[in-house]
């Protein structure tokens, strides 16, 4: 009587299988995340920038600077969410001239600290002097 040959996969094979995919994972996968957190800091670039735009416009017809509310970012109630919603928006008043605005990390962006520097606090502070703001800090704005 022949023997049948049964194809498929031996025990070995598979570990071995399961092995390179799991050394595959532990190398790929914190990359990955930190590709991702970096990407997501545009949705904190892109607030600050859309919040500035609307404090120059709200200076044009006032005297000083506005608050959050004042400008018409007020997306209900604090905290006040970026577009996407990785980053909460603050506005601080310095001075008739100046104000800084500050994107701070929420949910798994708060995470954003692999950088050099840690990116889980962005702000744009604009003078007088420094009329396009100063980015701080300036290696996560750098993507």
């Amino acid at each position: 009587m022949k023997k049948k040959h049964i194809r498929g996969f031996s025990l070995m094979e598979m570990l071995i299988v399961v092995a390179i995919v799991a050394i595959l994972t532990a190398v790929a996968l914190p990359s990955f995340l930190d590709s991702i957190r970096k990407a997501r800091r545009s949705d904190a670039g892109d607030a600050l920038l859309y919040i500035q735009s609307l404090q120059e416009k709200y200076r044009a017809n006032h005297t000083t600077f506005g608050t959050i509310v004042q400008i018409g970012y007020d997306t209900g109630s604090a905290p006040y969410p970026s577009n996407e919603g990785h980053y909460n928006m603050t506005v601080t008043v310095g001075s008739a001239v100046a104000y800084t605005i500050t994107a701070t990390a929420t949910g798994g962006q708060a995470n954003d600290t692999s950088n050099p520097v840690n990116c889980t606090s962005l702000t744009l502070v604009v003078s007088a002097t420094d009329p396009r703001g100063t980015k701080n800090p300036a290696a996560c704005w750098s993507n």
